[in-house]
């Protein structure tokens, strides 16, 4: 573990709680439907909230997990703006991926009679085909079904052209993992270029990319090529995380009446948004900088 990862480890929680503030919605489901109102009544913003929490192993935790996510699509109904998203490791793939499929399934049964759509978000490089094999037979029998693709993987695109013959929504952005050189890209600028050319792709194969990045030079290099096609702003949207400050670039993006949504995490137990908070640090510690410019702002 180099330098930097020691010390973000080492933040005691106390600390890692103040950065957390604008990055969670809280604690409950309450508190994550409340921030999606929240949202969209005051910025127009639509949301995918989602349940803190990785590497779920016992059983029991695996079945708390499921119940917390039918609860959540109670809550969430009569929102055209709230989506949600999950995890294969909050869902029991680590004891086998005929349960997790089973669990994923019914969540997502649940969410379609409600008219609320699923992302199955995508972890790292060891759970990539698994997933896919996931999505791709629950995909054939729900509508309201989406995936997550890494731009920084090599294998992006022919898991693009692979995806499905039915239109997807697909999340497709850097990815937060650390892979190694021999299956990723270890350069930000190469991984940016290629979550361009992978937009292009999943339009080309008839899907509706969801572009998830903070990054304005991309995002306005993507506005300005769909603009430049033709493509309809219906045919694509952007996301990115709840508290990084962009809100004057949001707010363009719903001007132009395209959907931009934000990442609305919330957490059960404190400890797994502590989590959360450092392993988006180490990833990308310039928004540690971000995130104490918006509380100074505030």
């Amino acid at each position: 573990m180099d330098l930097k990862n020691t010390l973000i480890d080492l933040m005691p929680a106390p600390l890692v709680r103040i950065f957390a503030a604008p990055y969670i919605a809280g604690k409950g489901i309450a508190a994550g439907v409340a921030k999606a109102d929240e949202i969209q009544t005051k910025l127009g913003l639509a949301a995918t909230v989602d349940l803190l929490g990785e590497e779920v192993f016992r059983r029991e935790d695996v079945e708390a997990t499921v119940q917390v996510y039918f609860r959540m699509i109670e809550a969430l109904q009569g929102r055209p703006y709230a989506s949600i998203s999950l995890k294969p490791t909050q869902l029991g793939i680590n004891e086998s991926e005929a349960y997790c499929q089973d669990n994923l399934q019914r969540i997502v049964a649940a969410a379609a009679v409600h008219g609320i759509h699923i992302t199955l978000d995508m972890e790292d490089r060891h759970f990539t085909d698994v997933t896919l094999r996931m999505f791709k037979a629950i995909r054939d029998r729900y509508d309201n079904f989406g995936i997550v693709l890494q731009s920084r993987l090599y294998r992006t695109p022919d898991d693009i052209r692979a995806l499905h013959t039915k239109p997807c929504k697909v999340r497709i952005c850097i990815g937060i993992y650390r892979e190694p050189a021999e299956v990723a890209l270890q350069d930000k600028a190469d991984m940016k270029d290629r979550l361009f050319e992978q937009v292009l792709l999943l339009l080309e194969h008839g899907h509706y990319p969801e572009i998830a990045t903070h990054d304005e030079p991309l995002i306005r290099r993507c506005l300005a090529h769909l603009d430049a096609q033709g493509v309809a702003r219906d045919a694509y949207e952007f996301q990115m995380l709840l508290g990084v400050p962009r809100l004057d670039l949001q707010q363009e993006i719903v001007r132009r009446g395209q959907t931009m949504r934000l990442y609305v995490p919330f957490a059960e137990d404190w400890k797994y948004a502590v989590h959360y908070l450092k392993r988006r640090l180490a990833a990308n510690p310039a928004m540690a900088f971000m995130v104490m410019g918006n509380l100074l702002g505030r």
